[in-house]
């Protein structure tokens, strides 16, 4: 745990070699092998990969990861084409409350494809892009979960977290943030972004991505392009 906090201290960048020496090989060590962008990129000239999971729970050591959903993106513009849903296999059941959120069934995901699979598929795309996505502490602890589980190795994925940026922008017009009023459909409505389907990873991914383009268009409204070092979130 110490060994962690101190590796904090360090770029990610330099974190990023030192767990390539000792990543195993295949897609994982691929994703490593990967210079993240600089931290001085400015953000509207950046490429990211927005990314959504649903999951049966909120404990990355007990639930799993039901679908991803991801998108590119290059600098303002969204890829479209680049969008992908993967509904995974389970290992066990899946609750029914867990099911009423997303709406996919036991039967739906005993017929996708495999973690491993998925997870492959999400590393190529997203190697030497930056993740957005909103409230990434969840995308992050599954990933990393996910990594140690099918690899047997650490990630490290620079992101940056809509949900802190919108924190952030609270915080500094002294206010305090209301918890409803963070959430991604309210501030999508916020910026006047279309409602979207809520709960679907790809739709969320999208969703995200068009938050966090409305951020930057925020900030650059007062001639501050911001680099990318300005919007990371520390993990």
């Amino acid at each position: 745990m110490i060994f962690e906090r101190l590796e904090r201290l360090f770029s990610h960048d330099y974190r990023r070699r030192r767990l390539l020496a000792r990543a195993p090989t295949g897609p994982l060590r691929d994703y490593l092998a990967t210079p993240f962008p600089s931290p001085d990129t400015p953000s509207n000239t950046l490429a990211c990969l927005a990314l959504d999971l649903e999951t049966t729970g909120g404990d990355p050591a007990r639930d799993e990861i039901v679908s991803f959903g991801w998108v590119c993106m290059d600098g303002e513009r969204i890829d479209l084409a680049s969008a992908r849903h993967r509904i995974v296999q389970l290992r066990g059941e899946m609750s029914g409350e867990s099911a009423a959120i997303h709406g996919i069934t036991d039967d739906q995901c005993q017929s996708g494809c495999s973690l491993e699979s998925a997870l492959g598929e999400l590393l190529a795309a997203l190697a030497g892009r930056v993740m957005i996505a909103h409230h990434a502490e969840t995308e992050l602890g599954f990933v990393g979960r996910a990594c140690e589980t099918v690899y047997g190795g650490r990630i490290l994925i620079p992101t940056v977290d809509t949900l802190r940026i919108a924190i952030r922008a609270e915080t500094r017009r002294h206010r305090t943030p209301q918890r409803n009023a963070l959430r991604l459909s309210a501030l999508r409505q916020k910026y006047n972004l279309p409602r979207h389907h809520t709960h679907n990873a790809l739709s969320d991914a999208l969703a995200a991505a068009e938050l966090f383009l409305a951020q930057q268009a925020e900030q650059a409204e007062n001639g501050d392009v911001a680099p990318l070092r300005n919007w990371l979130f520390s993990n």
